[in-house]
């Protein structure tokens, strides 16, 4: 009767745990991607291959890096088979236990008893270690951590990265580390610094090389380059009940290629931004009416704050190394990593300016162009130097500071005034604060320790808008429709068979690299779904305080 069992919409940290789990179960899975299959034979070199690089299909650059504009923030993520894993940093750290009591999810189940055996089972499927490889940017975050009384808090990141055995180079082949001989071959890090621009080595673990590399291999059928544009419930059941239909078109021709498939069940794991665009457009056309009032509320960022450092005509290559190889706490709430890109992937440099502090609004404004005027006349070669894209991916370490704050903005479905005859989503709410003064002390002393100049991020100061790399919730965890989207476990309130499994569940600020939270989310909320012989379909979310059961052990 059905053209899949389960169909899994979007293949990143939670689509590419759940086909794998699904398919474990006996289920006959079908993974929608709208981005395309990388390889190391396919990725670019650099990021100056806008085609191959940035995400506008509409405008024929089909890569896998994407920026999304809006009002109260910047949001940066990936578009490809394996989702972010293709150009996210690869850095997996466990969040705080305090995050378990803040937010929608607090009291919905224990937590902190019930998370442990979901991030072992997410460390195990992406071979998470200690990072090994130090380059020059981690040894001068260490130097100055020390100088601002931080460096017991110094560590290295845990990565999910193929890195060689002590006193061995990078760069050597070996069979399948991780599955017994199932997975692929694996070649050690060669510290390029490569890792967001897509790891042309087999070094780092994305994705496609084990949750979704198995589900493959066990018959999971992958649609890459393809989007959903309607998901609704087949005749016979409003609830889902009887099934679901989704319907699909190309994402990079321009013949849409329209298809219909039909499953049982539905999972929603297009990343936080995709699952809530994805719903407003559903929930408006009348495809999914019942999805909760709540959908968009409540987007967290991290309370992220992208900074850094350049270093004109610094003897050291600061891109080697991992892209985040090591991280310190310059207090209980403010965590700040080095970041870095490969050699001659500069792009990045036309968002940067010379660092500027100050509350949002005219004055900082003012403040900036004062600044820059005032390098331009005292040092005028030097502030050419700075403000010169070449070289600046080898001469600059970016800081990403996050906080584990409770902060939010909200999310909407509306016409704005430039498009009347379109809905679009349109940030809200109260901004995220772009200015963080502990923050920008650490990059001003990292520069003068360097011999730098630090910098910060144009839009946060002409715009007041913040960048991040981790946008979560939209699709919060609640005990009911009226205060979120789903359930302890996952279940979309008002359908059956239908779930969201990515970072729009997240329902607080994590204060670290989120994607091992998510795999380890979705590692639990598939735990739940019984083996295929055994599925009655009439799984349904439910409201008030649940008595959760006990999930499945990990095999």
């Amino acid at each position: 009767m059905y053209d899949f069992d389960f169909i899994v919409i979007g293949s990143g940290f939670g689509g590419s745990v759940a086909a794998h789990r699904l398919t474990e179960k006996g289920y006959r899975v079908a993974i929608v991607e709208m981005g395309r299959r990388w390889t190391p034979a396919n990725l670019p070199h650099s990021n100056w291959w806008l085609h191959r690089w940035f995400w506008r299909p509409q405008l024929g650059l089909r890569g896998f890096f994407n920026m999304r504009f809006f009002r109260h923030v910047t949001i940066l993520h990936g578009c490809a088979v394996g989702g972010g894993s293709i150009t996210y940093a690869c850095t997996l750290l466990r969040p705080p236990d305090r995050v378990w009591e803040m937010g929608s999810w607090t009291g919905l189940t224990d937590w902190k008893a019930e998370m442990p055996q979901h991030y072992q089972a997410a460390m195990r499927m992406l071979g998470v270690v200690e990072n090994k490889i130090l380059g020059p940017a981690d040894h001068y975050l260490k130097t100055v951590a020390n100088a601002v009384g931080a460096g017991d808090t110094y560590y290295r990141t845990q990565v999910a990265i193929f890195q060689a055995p002590e006193g061995e180079p990078g760069g050597r082949t070996y069979p399948d580390p991780y599955f017994g001989g199932e997975g692929p071959a694996r070649t050690t890090c060669t510290a390029c610094g490569g890792c967001m621009m897509g790891c042309r080595h087999g070094a780092k673990n994305t994705l496609d090389l084990n949750y979704l590399y198995l589900a493959e291999k066990r018959g999971a059928c992958l649609l890459a380059e393809t989007r959903v544009v309607d998901v609704r419930p087949l005749a016979g059941a409003s609830d889902g009940g009887a099934g679901y239909e989704v319907r699909t078109v190309s994402s990079t021709r321009v013949r849409r290629h329209p298809r219909r498939l039909t499953c049982q069940g539905v999972v929603f794991a297009a990343s936080s931004l995709g699952t809530m665009e994805l719903l407003f457009r559903l929930r408006e056309k009348g495809s999914l009416p019942r999805v909760s009032a709540q959908l968009g509320r409540r987007v967290r960022t991290n309370s992220e704050s992208l900074i850094g450092v350049r270093v004109p005509g610094c003897g050291e290559d600061l891109s080697k190394g991992v892209a985040i190889g090591s991280g310190v706490y310059i207090d209980e709430h403010t965590h700040i990593e080095a970041v870095r890109y490969p050699s001659g992937s500069d792009a990045m440099s036309f968002l940067a300016t010379i660092l500027t502090g100050g509350h949002p609004g005219p004055g900082r404004i003012l403040l900036w162009v004062n600044n820059v005027i005032a390098s331009v006349v005292r040092h005028p070669i030097k502030t050419f130097r700075i403000f010169q894209p070449f070289g600046w991916a080898r001469e600059c370490v970016i800081l990403l500071c996050m906080q584990a704050l409770e902060s939010h903005i909200d999310m909407d479905w509306q016409r704005p005034w430039w498009m009347p005859l379109r809905k679009f989503l349109v940030s809200r709410g109260k901004k995220v604060p772009t200015y963080i003064p502990a923050a920008n002390e650490f990059a001003e002393k990292f520069a003068r320790m360097t011999g730098g100049t630090a910098m910060s991020m144009l839009p946060e100061i002409l715009f007041n808008v913040p960048g991040t790399a981790h946008c979560l919730g939209g699709c919060t965890m609640a005990d009911s429709p009226e205060r979120g989207v789903v359930d302890a476990r996952h279940r979309v309130f008002g359908y059956k068979n239908l779930y969201v499994c990515d970072g729009s569940v997240v329902s607080a600020n994590l204060g670290v690299n989120p994607s091992l939270t998510i795999t380890a989310l979705a590692e639990r909320a598939m735990s739940f779904v019984p083996p295929a012989a055994e599925n009655g379909w009439n799984d349904s979310a439910a409201e008030g305080m649940p008595q959760v059961p006990q999930a499945q052990t990990h095999s």
